[in-house]
């Protein structure tokens, strides 16, 4: 399986971006994908993570009521829906797999699938 991430860019403060994560090679319903996101000199941190299986796993409290994560089966893609953006969301995002339907955690160790990162940027 391989993931394909997009949707970053550069936003004010308050503002909204959706991130995709194309996965490809397999059906999306196999997987449960995490959403990780890593700061300037900071550690890459888990954000959240959804799965068939498993439901949706928040990772990171500050996010909770502002971003959402969705399925397109269809179109084999995650969604990361992120509103009232603050600047303290600015990071590269990633997503990724551990290769089953449940979500491994919040370290980003146990996940051994990624797609490239798309960078968020959030400023006035």
């Amino acid at each position: 399986v391989q993931l394909q991430a997009s949707g970053g860019g550069l936003v004010q403060p308050g503002g909204s971006l959706r991130l995709s994560c194309v996965v490809s090679g397999d059906t999306l319903d196999s997987y449960a994908i995490g959403w990780f996101r890593q700061a300037p000199g900071k550690e890459r941190e888990g954000v959240v993570c959804g799965g068939s299986s498993s439901g949706v796993v928040y990772y990171e409290d500050s996010v909770k009521g502002r971003f959402t994560v969705s399925r397109d089966y269809n179109k084999n893609t995650v969604y990361l829906q992120m509103n009232s953006l603050k600047p303290e969301d600015t990071a590269v995002y990633h997503c990724a797999t551990d290769g089953t339907g449940w979500c491994s955690g919040y370290s980003y160790r146990q996940y051994n699938t990624w797609g490239q990162g798309t960078q968020v940027t959030v400023s006035s």
